[in-house]
C-alpha cells in the first residue's frame, strides 16, 4: 500500500512515515503544497495524509486540484482545525475521512486500515487465500497458522495480491502501489523481491500459491486439488 504524508511540521511527518513504514506500507514524505500537487499529478498512490496548514497551497488546494481528475485515491485530511465546520468542508471537498490533531498513532492507523480496506472491498481485517492468511492490523502473515518471516517489500507485494485476488497484478502496478519514489523504475527489485517471496511460500506451505501468467502479471491462488 502507497501512502503519501503531506505535514509541513517535519518531527509530526517523520514520525508518521516511520511508523507506517514499520507496518510495511510504502511512504513517501511531502513538506508543502506544491509538491504535494506535483506528486499527485505523476505518481499514483492508494491514500494521502493530508494536513490543511501548508506552506504553498494549503490543504484545500491539494484536495480539490487531487478531485478534479482523480476520485478513487482516498484521502484523510489531518488537522488542528477541529470545527464541524472545517471537517463538513473537507469532506464536501472530497475527502473520504478526517482526524483532528493531536491524535494517537494507534488510531490514525485504524483510520488507514478502515480506508484502505474499504477502498478494497474487503470486510474482514483478515485476508484468506487457503492456508495462507494476513492480518491487516498486525501486517503480519501466516501458512497454516504457523507465522511467516516476511521483509517489508515482501508483506507489501503479498498484501496487494491478496487484497486483488482473482486478477493479475503486472510489475508496473506493484511498482506504483509498493515501492516510494526512490525506486528506478527500471531495476530488476521486484523480480528479486518476488522470487524470494515466492520460495519462502512455497517451503512453508509445500506449494507456490503465486502464478506468473505471461503478459498480465501475478496472480494468487489456492492450490489447486
Amino acid at each position: 500500500m502507497r501512502i503519501l504524508v503531506v505535514e509541513d511540521e517535519r518531527a509530526l511527518c517523520e514520525t508518521i512515515v516511520r511508523s507506517l513504514r514499520r507496518l510495511a506500507y510504502s511512504v513517501d514524505p511531502c513538506y508543502d503544497g506544491d509538491t504535494a500537487i506535483d506528486l499527485l499529478g505523476s505518481e499514483r498512490y492508494d491514500l494521502v495524509l493530508l494536513d490543511l496548514n501548508l506552506p504553498g497551497a494549503d490543504g484545500m488546494t491539494v484536495l480539490r486540484t487531487l478531485r478534479q481528475t482523480d476520485r478513487e485515491t482516498r484521502v484523510l485530511i489531518l488537522s488542528a482545525r477541529s470545527e464541524v465546520a472545517d471537517k463538513v468542508e473537507g469532506l464536501d471537498a472530497g475527502a473520504n475521512d478526517y482526524l483532528a490533531k493531536p491524535f494517537h498513532l494507534e488510531e490514525l492507523e485504524a483510520r488507514i486500515r478502515s480506508l484502505t480496506l474499504r477502498q478494497f472491498t474487503q470486510n474482514d481485517v483478515v485476508l484468506h487465500c487457503g492456508p495462507l492468511s494476513f492480518d491487516t492490523r498486525s501486517r503480519t502473515a501466516t501458512a497454516a497458522g504457523q507465522p511467516l518471516a516476511l521483509t517489508r517489500k515482501e508483506t507489501g507485494i503479498l498484501e496487494y495480491l491478496l487484497l486483488h485476488r482473482g486478477r493479475p497484478v503486472s510489475q508496473e502496478e506493484l511498482l506504483e502501489h509498493v515501492w516510494d519514489n526512490s525506486v528506478d523504475n527500471f531495476s530488476n527489485s521486484i523480480r528479486v523481491h518476488i522470487s524470494v517471496l515466492r520460495k519462502k511460500l512455497r517451503a512453508a506451505l509445500g506449494y507456490d500459491p503465486v502464478r506468473n501468467r505471461i503478459g498480465e502479471g501475478y496472480l494468487i491462488e489456492e492450490e489447486q486439488a
